[in-house]
């Protein structure tokens, strides 16, 4: 397993991944293909936020399951939250990394 490094575009928010980046998922829903995401799954625990939690905003839509978080100030969403059957899962936006 790879760690990656993560941010938002004016590096409020900080973060680490670790993860085998493989196949994306270019998500085909309003939000994600209006923002151009390229989307990697990972355990919830395998992401740090590492900077700036007091800097993300939540998004909720739909179904209001997944937690889009994005930055405050520049408003670039480097990953989302959800709970599922599986456990706590997050959506990482590759761009990002």
């Amino acid at each position: 397993m790879q760690k990656y490094s993560g941010s938002c575009h004016c590096q409020a928010v900080t973060f680490e991944v670790d993860m085998e980046l493989g196949e994306v998922l270019s998500c085909n829903c309003s939000h994600c293909s209006k923002k151009g995401f390229l989307l990697a799954f990972v355990p919830a625990e395998q992401l740090r936020l590492l900077s700036g939690e007091e800097m993300l905003s939540e998004y909720r839509f739909n179904k209001k399951t997944i937690a889009h978080l994005f930055c405050k100030a520049c408003g670039v969403q480097g990953f989302s939250r959800a709970e599922t059957p599986n456990g706590a899962m997050c959506a990482i936006n590759v761009r990002c990394l």
